[in-house]
């Protein structure tokens, strides 16, 4: 069959998606309110749905009156029961697949379930719902004319207990359905090859004779790989390797450090960027939009959302609302209710909502990854923003950056310091450390506060990072490629004091 056809056919049946996603457009709230129905309902028999008697809660209030916010390390003893073996536990039909994730906090790792139903109606539809929104949105695409060169985790698939667990990506590669397979390079059995470096170069020589039309990936590793095809190939621009390239899908980390630098390699006018916002809890929220930076909330995953007001998080007065209930441009903590048995889990990030009609989010960081020592709370998004402001003004590019707090001592003031590895540096790191300070005032009115004057912030510290520091770091914790991401922001200096061992003492 002629691969004209195949685009054709494919961009149709993608788009035949589109009404449905009209329907949770036009009536978000009723259908999330259904939806929080069929999970109960489908869960009473569980051993969670029996304790909180989900037979007879009918309405959202009996549920969060009677179901209680829940972390990793509150769940895990049921997810750990299930690990061993035991099914019925918190979903009613049988788990098998666990997307093992440590995040950016320490060591230890979570096993997140991902059941039959979360694989299919989540993740994979939200695949299929990111290229639907695309090629609604860009008639001419010719997309299925080549391949995606994809970028997942470094890991392969574990056996347990006849349970199975590994990165988010292998599952899913795992699993992948044929539609995906024929349409992705580089093969599953290169994807999933576990020591990186050996990875990237296998990724290269098979993908460099591939018609790549499209990637999609995590930015900062994408770009790694990216610059090591030019280096391989001697080509300029990746335009030059696959002159039919026309569009990145990308998340896992904000893209605005990046964005410059992606430019200079696709140096294309209509290039396009499609962000996407998924974890190994879900798939949550896809750009709708061509040059957007907001994400449309998808709303008829499986998942049910609730939102905590991050001036209340974590506080005696911490309150939890539903999607009717969120306002604008307030950062709120996410709380999900997923097709996987988790119920009223608290995943850690933090968003904000840029419309309500319909409901489109920004994400702004974590609940644990951002700084409040000082009352300042400095948002990644914040941090994020400023850096690439400051890179546009002083013509550089960052690879990668963390913030700490200078705590007070005596009757020294604060501060944050920050370890910043350049790939192009600043001629004068004075002006890039004014016009980031600057930024990050006029983007936080309470970091500006604390800043006034100096009156509690002193100025800004920067360390600028020997090369390939933050690499060393994250290899010496076996955690290179995939969704492994630097921590951005600490409210303590782990981090920070553990890149500056592995500084020289002079740079």
């Amino acid at each position: 069959m002629p691969l004209s056809i195949i685009n054709s056919f494919a961009s149709w049946v993608l788009k035949q998606r589109i009404h449905q996603i009209e329907l949770f457009l036009k009536y978000p709230n009723e259908v999330q309110e259904e939806l929080l129905h069929n999970l109960i309902t489908a869960s009473e028999n569980t051993v969670i749905g029996k304790k909180y008697e989900f037979s007879t809660i009918s309405s959202y209030q009996t549920f969060a009156e009677r179901v209680p916010i829940a972390t990793y390390e509150e769940l895990q003893p049921l997810i750990e029961r299930t690990r061993l073996g035991e099914q019925n536990v918190f979903w009613e039909t049988p788990i098998k697949w666990f997307a093992k994730s440590s995040g950016t906090t320490n060591a230890k790792s979570k096993f997140i379930p991902v059941s039959n139903e979360a694989l299919e109606d989540c993740h994979y539809k939200g695949s299929k719902d990111l290229l639907c929104l695309y090629l609604n949105n860009n008639e001419d695409s010719e997309l299925f004319l080549g391949k995606s060169l994809r970028l997942g985790g470094s890991s392969q698939i574990y056996e347990n207990n006849n349970t199975f667990f590994g990165d988010l990506s292998a599952i899913l590669i795992e699993n992948m359905p044929i539609w995906a397979e024929f349409s992705s390079t580089p093969s599953s059995k290169t994807s999933l090859m576990s020591e990186w470096e050996t990875k990237i170069a296998a990724i290269i020589n098979e993908t460099k004779n591939e018609n790549v039309t499209s990637f999609a990936g995590v930015p900062s590793w994408m770009l790694v790989l990216m610059n090591k095809v030019l280096e391989n190939t001697g080509k300029q621009s990746l335009l030059e390797l696959w002159p039919n390239l026309e569009v990145y899908f990308h998340g896992g980390v904000s893209f605005s450090p990046y964005k410059e630098q992606y430019k200079k390699i696709l140096p294309s006018k209509d290039f396009k960027y499609y962000e996407i916002y998924n974890a190994s809890e879900g798939f949550f929220a896809i750009q709708d939009l061509n040059n957007s930076s907001d994400l449309l909330l998808m709303l008829d995953y499986g998942i049910f959302y609730e939102f905590i007001p991050m001036d209340t998080f974590g506080t005696p007065n911490q309150k939890v609302v539903r999607l009717a209930d969120v306002e604008l441009n307030k950062n709120y903590a996410i709380v999900i209710t997923t097709n996987s048995g988790l119920w009223r889990y608290l995943i850690g990030d933090t968003v904000r909502f840029t419309s309500l009609n319909p409901y489109r989010i920004r994400v702004t960081g974590r609940t644990k990854h951002h700084i409040n020592v000082f009352g300042e709370e400095l948002m990644v998004e914040n941090t994020d923003q400023a850096i690439a402001k400051a890179c546009q003004v002083t013509q550089t590019e960052v690879i990668d950056y963390t913030v700490a707090p200078i705590f007070m001592q005596d009757k020294e003031k604060g501060a944050h310091e920050w370890m910043i590895e350049f790939k192009k540096k600043p001629a004068d790191v004075g002006l890039f450390q004014k016009v980031l300070d600057e930024t990050l005032q006029t983007l936080n009115s309470d970091y500006e506060a604390k800043r006034y004057n100096n009156m509690t912030l002193n100025p800004l510290v920067i360390n600028v990072a020997r090369e390939n520091l933050f690499y060393d770091w994250l290899k010496e914790r076996d955690k290179l490629g995939g969704q492994h991401k630097i921590p951005r922001l600490s409210n303590q200096r782990d981090y920070l004091e553990q890149l500056k061992e592995m500084q020289p003492t002079k740079i």
